[in-house]
């Protein structure tokens, strides 16, 4: 099985470099976010002319996320039912037989000390509920997605410049480090144990010709499930510029494999 991991940064702009991925790489499983649409105008057609069903939570112009799949979904869930926090569309759940994917869009946080970075770690702190709730750590389960935390400084190109930010700052690693002990295992920590390889970079100063990146975005398992992982690769010949005619998102896909 492969799972194509992905903030697309709007599906409407990056819809053709979507489709040219979905067809060189051939995902069974594939987990978008910040899709940028309502639901209505989700490009279901094209996408199921390629095969795959498709599950979304959207939201006009901003976050959005969305589940594709070969096979079909079942017991689609959307957000935490927390009015606190579900004013956002960035939460999607579904099942593909014994599988249950979470497809996940964590709050950037903006500035550390404002009520955004507050909602990012409360945000955090409900997903890591939301998983002692409806979920076991004896489940086959991947919750996936851009996390918008850069868990080492090995995965920070320059990590004395962002070591204060709302990607790296103690209090976001220390909400993803919770996460984790719940049961799950980043598999991208686990592929690069010693980091230099990123997910994210942005569009200004060059940062993506100098490799000036983040990983931010993370594809997390259970202990059932890493028995059936293999590998994982970052699409970084996907983000260039010069890939395809239209303009790249921000974010790198990421491709894992399962047996």
């Amino acid at each position: 099985m492969r799972l194509l991991c992905w903030n697309v940064n709007s599906i409407v702009t990056r819809l053709p470099r979507l489709l040219a991925a979905l067809q060189a790489h051939r995902p069974d499983v594939v987990c978008l976010q910040e899709t940028k649409v309502v639901d209505e105008k989700f490009p279901t057609a094209p996408l199921a002319a390629l095969g795959y069903h498709a599950v979304v939570h959207g939201q006009r112009c901003y976050n959005g996320v969305a589940i594709l799949a070969k096979q079909p979904l079942t017991d689609v869930c959307e957000g935490f039912a927390d009015p606190t926090l579900d004013a956002q569309a960035r939460l999607l759940r579904a099942r593909m037989g014994e599988l249950q994917i979470v497809c996940a869009y964590v709050p950037n946080g903006s500035q550390v000390g404002s009520d955004k970075f507050a909602y990012k770690l409360a945000w955090l702190r409900r997903l890591r509920q939301s998983l002692v709730q409806s979920h076991r750590p004896q489940d086959r389960l991947i919750l996936c997605g851009d996390f918008n935390v850069a868990p080492r400084d090995s995965d920070v190109a320059e990590p004395e410049s962002w070591s204060q930010s709302v990607l790296c700052h103690p209090q976001t690693r220390a909400a993803f480090a919770d996460l984790l002990s719940w049961g799950l295992t980043d598999t991208g920590a686990q592929t690069f144990p010693n980091g230099g390889t990123y997910t994210w970079w942005d569009y200004r100063a060059l940062s993506f010709p100098r490799n000036n990146g983040l990983r931010i975005d993370h594809i997390l398992c259970t202990a059932p499930q890493m028995t059936h992982y293999k590998t994982q690769t970052i699409d970084r010949p996907g983000r260039r510029p010069s890939a395809h005619p239209t303009k790249p998102s921000d974010h790198a896909a990421l491709i894992a494999d399962f047996n």
